[in-house]
């Protein structure tokens, strides 16, 4: 119980005062932001501060936030640690950022600033994954609501058809929302989800406090790093499983949207960073209450999305726990939405489509829902057929978070801003990303060919990758800093 208030009082006092820091670095001014001169009705909307942190919270926090640290509490205790100040130093600062380069970008997408900060080269690459990032993050937001509707609300198996049914319902919502302008939609229906997240998560916060003190400690073996019941590695799984919860390269997608509707570049702190904050306090309950009841009355094998309803049950009763479990649909759906709408707006904004026009995002919409559509048909009648597509989810979504600390990187180096900021969690995600993707079998499974125990040979590769992820940084910034500055001024 110690750790976890420690925890959560990182997150209020090293948030505020870190945020705080962040913000001077960047130095927000009063120029007329893109919601006031690029208003068009559609993306660009300017609307109220509180309207904005709200989507902006729930358009990032999606079940990562939830079902990552439930799965990342059995490596121990240090979870109480990791996930604050990972989103102190790496997650809200990585979102900051973002969500204010492009708003000094007339709101521009991620690819864009990659394109323009970086260079040519990498943003062919950049592109590539967050697409397929943006494609993944959508698919996994259709099937994991879908389950837990069928399995909580409805009480129907999940593999039966009327979960087809269920996953049409939502594909429509999304359809609606990546459509229409989204003060229309997204804005006047996010303040009823928000009632939902906050119920949840406040809910176990308190029911964690009140009754499980005695039950969060260790629950396998080990102290503060306790041995995982299927031997993974802490570093780097970890951090892959928690993801969202520490920090997310979809949060970048997310905050470009939101950065055309702020009004003042002085609202970004509160819009940005602390949402992430909020997002971390989410990650610590449901870690919290996940240690409960693996001390308790759940097998320490029990999945998460299952372990989503017993947590809400134990802490908050019958009626408190149905409304719980509806604010972790109402999560990953809320970031489902955006998700595709930020794909529409990136494959738009790559290939000039103009988006003011109805008819064009039509087209542009079923291009983009027809192979959403297909991977979800395959993950769903596919034995491992999810697993496969949540591992990928989970690794893209890390290494597209490495490709915005690389810009966000250079663009502060360019400005003679300090950059380690940015620089320090980009060197620890470079290695947590090359090292899993080098040892997993879903990558290059390289220690198992060499016939080497452990992750040696990964974490030697990984060590490398992150030399040449400083290297590039600074040879970048120093040779595209008067280009640089020239565009910015």
């Amino acid at each position: 119980m110690v750790l976890f208030l420690i925890g959560v009082l990182i997150l209020i006092v090293c948030g505020f005062a870190y945020g705080k820091y962040c913000e001077n670095v960047f130095d927000p001014d009063d120029r007329v932001t893109p919601a006031i001169a690029k208003a068009d009705g559609v993306d660009y909307v300017g609307m109220k501060k509180w309207k904005n942190q709200l989507i902006e919270l729930l358009n990032i926090a999606g079940t990562g936030p939830i079902l990552g640290p439930i799965q990342g509490i059995l490596f121990g205790p240090i979870a109480f640690l990791t996930i604050p100040i990972g989103c102190v130093f790496a997650g809200s600062l990585h979102d900051y950022f973002v969500g204010m380069i492009s708003m000094r970008n007339d709101g521009a997408q991620v690819p864009t600033l990659i394109k323009k900060y970086v260079g040519t080269g990498t943003n062919k690459i950049y592109n590539i994954i967050i697409w397929i990032l943006m494609l993944l993050t959508g698919v996994v937001f259709i099937y994991t609501p879908g389950d837990l509707i069928v399995n909580n609300i409805l009480r129907m198996d999940i593999n039966s058809n009327v979960i087809w049914i269920v996953y049409a319902c939502i594909l429509l919502y999304y359809i609606i929302a990546t459509l229409f302008p989204i003060d229309a939609i997204i804005g006047r229906v996010y303040p009823i989800f928000g009632a939902f997240l906050g119920i949840s998560a406040i809910g176990v916060f308190i029911g964690v406090l009140l009754t499980g003190g005695a039950d969060l400690h260790p629950i396998t073996s080990g102290a503060l790093i306790s041995e995982h019941p299927t031997a993974q590695s802490f570093i780097p799984v970890f951090f892959i499983t928690v993801a969202c919860g520490i920090m997310s390269g979809f949060h970048g997608s997310q905050a470009t949207l939101i950065s055309r509707t702020v009004k003042s570049e002085k609202e970004g702190r509160q819009t940005f960073y602390n949402m992430m904050l909020a997002e971390g306090f989410i990650a610590m309950c449901w870690a919290a209450g996940a240690m409960v009841l693996f001390n308790t009355t759940a097998p320490v094998d029990t999945t998460a999305t299952l372990m989503v309803g017993e947590i809400s049950k134990r802490f908050m009763g019958s009626i408190g726990g149905l409304l719980a479990i509806i604010g972790v649909i109402v999560l990953p759906i809320t970031s489902g939405d955006t998700a595709f709408r930020a794909l529409r707006l990136m494959i738009a904004e790559q290939f000039n489509i103009d988006q003011s026009v109805a008819i064009k995002r039509v087209i542009l919409s079923i291009i983009i829902f027809i192979p959403a559509v297909l991977i979800l048909f395959f993950a769903k009648t596919n034995a491992g057929g999810f697993n496969m597509l949540w591992r990928y989810f989970g690794f893209t979504n890390q290494l597209v978070a490495v490709f915005a600390l690389l810009m966000i990187s250079i663009y502060l180096k360019a400005h003679n801003k300090n950059y380690y900021i940015s620089l320090i969690p980009g060197i620890f995600y470079t290695f947590i990303v090359t090292s899993y993707i080098f040892h997993a079998d879903l990558g290059f499974s390289l220690d198992t060919r060499l016939g080497i125990e452990g992750y040696t040979a990964s974490y030697i590769v990984g060590a490398i990758v992150s030399v040449l992820f400083v290297w590039f940084v600074i040879s970048k910034s120093n040779s595209r800093k008067e280009y640089i500055q020239k565009l910015d001024n």
